[in-house]
């Protein structure tokens, strides 16, 4: 599954690199032998501290700017990605993401930071939670930050779809949409998907039974509406 995640963020314009950041555990060799044969960089750090980890990954990889993807979700947008980013250096953000006040399918999301917030957060955080859960500490810290969030530039809201990876019954949904539009069009986007389950409704898959993001949500009580954050239209111009 990841290795079909990774094929589509490698369609992404703006992406320069991929790194694949999971931990030192024995559980994860296997993962780690399946992407270093299939030619992709890995950074291995704490089981429980994956902030640290993305630390390490800037050590071994210098860069000015983090895109954050969770390996969950088989079916991210190389088109969302870069509408993401370009809005990111158009604001001039410390953070950006489309997940803040969300307008796409649960398993969309993505997050644009700068490395020099990263590494704040590493210096700053010493909560359990914010070491687990990366940019936990932007929202806590949101005044301390430019903190920016992504709509659909259509004006759309499909948030109740729920398109990422946690249980039997959401690999069985993926797998069906790869099933349906893989061999018509390896390139598919999100908006095939789109498609596809507007002519095929009964395929659907919603948040109804799993809701969206449902632990994070809970440590970011009255966080994700963020005083100070701002709404994002795509650049105009930009060439999208």
């Amino acid at each position: 599954m990841i290795l079909r995640q990774l094929e589509r963020i490698k369609r992404a314009s703006t992406i320069d690199a991929i790194v694949v950041a999971t931990s030192t555990d024995p559980s994860d060799d296997e993962l780690v032998a399946t992407l270093t044969t299939a030619g992709y960089d890995v950074v291995r750090g704490p089981l429980d501290d994956v902030l640290g980890r993305f630390i390490r990954v800037l050590d071994a990889y210098p860069a000015e700017t983090v895109v954050r993807l969770t390996a969950d979700c088989p079916l991210i947008s190389p088109t969302v990605i870069d509408l993401v980013v370009r809005q990111f250096y158009a604001a001039g953000s410390d953070y950006l993401s489309n997940n803040l006040t969300p307008t796409y399918p649960d398993g969309l999301d993505v997050e644009v930071v700068k490395a020099s917030t990263l590494r704040t957060l590493a210096e700053e955080s010493t909560d359990v939670d914010e070491r687990e859960h990366v940019t936990l500490g932007v929202y806590r810290r949101h005044e301390q930050f430019k903190v920016g969030n992504f709509r659909d530039p259509e004006g759309r809201d499909n948030t109740h779809l729920r398109w990422t990876v946690d249980n039997p019954d959401d690999f069985a949904f993926v797998t069906s949409i790869y099933e349906a539009l893989w061999q018509l069009n390896s390139d598919f986007d999100y908006q095939d998907v789109l498609a596809f389950l507007e002519q095929y409704p009964d395929k659907s898959r919603t948040d109804q039974d799993s809701p969206r993001n449902a632990a994070l949500n809970g440590l970011n009580t009255g966080l994700m509406q963020l005083k100070g954050s701002e709404d994002q239209s795509p650049v105009q111009g930009s060439g999208l």
